[in-house]
């Protein structure tokens, strides 16, 4: 959903130039590349750790099309105004995986959080100094805590002001769901959309989108 989501919140162009910026292991990148091939776009890889780079190459090794993996920190990868759609999915604790990888409680404490999100905070921040106008970054975390999600988010609309917007990512979310979902609004009243394992199916997925304008 994450990668559609992108790939589908605003019409494309032909010729368009997109990022997965935290790729591995390359799940959503190899969406995004079937995306992009039948959208004219050229789709870039990026993942900092070699090893995930390596199946990030292995999932895209299928799709018809050349999908460069770059494994350089995500922080100062990117350059300024080079994209127009950039998937960030970002390093995070993972809390909201657990149905899927239960022994990852023990490899996350509450102390991480802090670390972590600030990783999050500069690596949304360069995404979004990447953007070209009109382009749109996914910030996209596997954890509910507010932390990592909707602080990340509402510091990148601080430190960017009227640059940016946020779009609605549960109307897009509900638009390339193929079953019925119904994603409430969040406290803080954002547009962003956070899944469930009880009521979607999901892990507990934040995603939001921001357009630069």
């Amino acid at each position: 959903l994450a990668a559609l989501a992108l790939s589908r919140a605003t019409p494309s162009a032909a010729g368009e130039t997109w990022l997965d910026l935290c790729a591995g292991p390359g799940g959503k990148t190899a969406v995004l590349a079937a995306e992009a091939l039948e959208r004219s776009a050229r789709l870039e890889a990026n993942e900092v750790s070699p090893a995930r780079a390596g199946l990030v190459r292995d999932s895209v090794s299928g799709v018809p099309t050349e999908v460069p993996v770059s494994e350089e920190d995500g922080r100062t990868r990117a350059g300024r105004g080079r994209y127009d759609r950039i998937l960030v999915d970002a390093p995070c604790t993972g809390l909201g995986a657990l149905r899927r990888r239960p022994e990852a409680r023990w490899r996350k404490t509450a102390a991480d959080v802090p670390e972590l999100a600030a990783l999050q905070r500069e690596l949304l921040g360069a995404a979004v100094g990447a953007l070209k106008p009109g382009g749109v970054v996914a910030y996209v975390t596997c954890s509910p805590h507010l932390a990592e999600t909707a602080a990340v988010v509402a510091e990148a609309r601080r430190a960017f002001g009227d640059e940016i917007e946020e779009l609605d990512a549960r109307a897009v979310v509900a638009a390339v769901s193929t079953s019925d979902i119904d994603l409430a609004t969040p406290e803080d009243g954002s547009g962003r959309a956070q899944l469930w394992p009880h009521r979607h199916g999901t892990d507990a997925m934040s995603i939001s989108l921001l357009r630069r304008r």
